[in-house]
């Protein structure tokens, strides 16, 4: 759908054609959640509380992030995380505890980069239910599961749902698959318990804002050896980014004060060396995302920028406050 992205934030003459079919699918994305709602569809709970961290739009906006930093917080709270996830863009389909060790064509990119923070257990499978089950099983410390990515995924019951917007791009035309990145109306905001939005110092009422930060760079070949954007002063830089916005990250790059050359990549995208063949370049800077994909194959010259999202801290409490009556762990 990469080449579809162009028409998603404005109209243009095609959606004479796409238009239609988002109509369609906005009345099966409709039919879907009805059924759900009112028993058609069967809803299962876990005997944990469940937090869904997810979007109603395509392309990135900051979910793995937060999910991350949810995890951090949920354990200096005194709870015991699992991430569990899809691991959209892997082969897995069984559930699959997720090593540093694994590849990212198995497992997802961003399950691989969250399971390489070393932060808390990471699962994947095609069945969400399934997984955390399968996880659960294998992982009884674990007392609250963290979902990435699975506002729609209405089989999992949860207790917490969280949606996260990307600030600057918003809901881009505003319209449904395939004519817009709608996965879901804007309306469904309304029925979340948490709105986050990825990008503002400060968030409308309601809403809880978050900014990714990150200055320091890691060597793909050596992660011990780290170094700040000074380091590559005078030199050939080219920037490579395979997410769902990677204007995102070139803006990061350009508040560094660093000058590159940018090369845009569709997301979750399958890096191969030909790719990263650039002329006279002394330096290549990434995401961790895809850094997971570029590992076999990278030399020396391949850094990656590690950013983590910062978030109100009024947000965790929401949270517990949502989930306590599974008992708080917060002494």
């Amino acid at each position: 759908m990469h080449w579809l992205q162009h028409h998603w934030y404005r109209i243009t003459a095609l959606h004479l054609i796409l238009f239609p079919i988002s109509l369609v699918f906005r009345v099966l994305v409709a039919l879907r959640h009805a059924m759900y709602q009112n028993g058609m569809l069967t809803k299962e709970r876990l005997l944990l509380p469940v937090i869904v961290v997810g979007n109603i739009s395509v392309g990135g906006t900051g979910k793995t992030p937060l999910t991350l930093a949810l995890a951090e917080q949920l354990i200096a709270r005194g709870w015991h995380p699992l991430i569990v996830s899809r691991g959209y863009g892997g082969a897995s389909q069984q559930p699959q505890c997720v090593s540093a060790s694994n590849d990212a064509l198995q497992v997802g990119d961003e399950p691989l980069l969250m399971a390489r923070r070393n932060i808390c257990p990471v699962w994947v499978g095609r069945d969400r239910v399934n997984t955390a089950h399968a996880a659960l099983q294998a992982h009884p410390q674990c007392d609250v599961v963290l979902c990435d990515d699975g506002l729609q995924h209405y089989r999992l019951q949860r207790d917490v749902e969280i949606a996260v917007i990307d600030g600057a791009r918003r809901f881009g035309n505003g319209l449904m698959l395939p004519a817009g990145p709608l996965r879901e109306p804007v309306s469904r905001l309304q029925t979340v318990d948490v709105v986050v939005v990825n990008g503002e110092e400060d968030a409308a009422e309601g809403q809880y804002a978050m900014r990714l930060s990150g200055d320091m760079f890691y060597n793909l070949l050596d992660p011990d050896n780290k170094v700040t954007a000074n380091y590559f002063h005078g030199q050939n830089i080219h920037a490579v980014a395979g997410i769902g916005h990677p204007q995102r990250f070139f803006q990061h790059l350009d508040t560094l004060g660093m000058p590159f050359t940018p090369h845009a990549f569709p997301d979750h995208h399958p890096y191969c060396a030909a790719d990263l063949s650039f002329p006279a370049c002394d330096a290549i800077l990434m995401t961790e995302k895809d850094a997971v994909k570029c590992a076999a194959f990278a030399d020396a010259r391949y850094w990656v920028l590690r950013v983590d999202a910062q978030i109100d801290p009024a947000l965790l409490d929401k949270i517990l406050r949502k989930i306590a009556p599974h008992g708080s762990q917060t002494a």
